[in-house]
């Protein structure tokens, strides 16, 4: 199997993709139990998670967003503000409906540390595309050399636990989770072939960083 990578510098040069379908804030119990209610359509999601970062050691924060995303609407549901619900865990919990994410080892021990619930039926993709010859580990990379675009992380360190979402957190947030789905959707459609990608690495690996 070839190995694909793609390194800062070619990342730079790509042009940007964002999400550009309808975001659901659900920031009251009322709103989640609208957003939970929808996604219950969907028999596959994409799936991601925004925390309150900290600077000082020994300080941790819980998971204050919980995105997920349909293919043209992302629903942000602020955990911070409405709790963790036991619909949310449901819908986690709910083996018929796909969650697809990356790191999710990562999103489930943080989730877990507000409410204790069984996950089912997730798929984690930095396990998946190395189906397809894609040793990278991180979000961004990965969608870069599947769709030669580039996603913003300009907004990752920022105050998650805001009284109000900034428009740029929600589109950066809604771009994580709908990215991950659009990425298992290509791969799954056989619309990515590893072979005519421009990223195949020589025998040397020169730059296996995550972004």
């Amino acid at each position: 199997m070839i190995r694909l990578s793609i390194n800062k510098e070619a990342i730079s040069k790509l042009p940007t993709a964002a999400f550009n379908g309808k975001i659901f804030v659900a920031d009251t119990k009322e709103l989640v139990d609208v957003a939970i209610d929808e996604l219950r359509k969907y028999d596959m999601i994409g799936i991601d998670t925004e925390t309150r970062p900290s600077f000082k050691k020994g300080v941790y924060h819980n998971v204050a967003l919980l995105q997920l995303s349909t293919i043209d609407k992302c629903y942000l549901i602020r955990l911070n503000k409405t709790g963790f619900s036991d619909k949310v865990a449901s819908l986690l919990e709910d083996e018929s409906i796909m969650k697809i994410g990356l790191s999710l080892n990562d999103d489930i021990r943080r989730l877990h540390e507000s409410k204790d619930f069984k996950p089912s039926n997730f798929v984690d993709l930095q396990t998946f595309v190395k189906d397809y010859g894609i040793i990278d580990n991180s979000l961004q990379r990965i969608f870069a050399i599947v769709f030669g675009q580039r996603i913003s992380k300009g907004q990752r360190l920022s105050n998650w636990e805001a009284i109000e979402l900034t428009n740029a957190q929600q589109n950066y947030a809604a771009t994580d989770a709908w990215a991950c789905l659009k990425i298992y959707n290509e791969l799954i459609g056989n619309k990515f072939n590893p072979y005519d990608s421009k990223y195949i690495l020589d025998d040397e690996i020169t730059d296996e960083a995550t972004v």
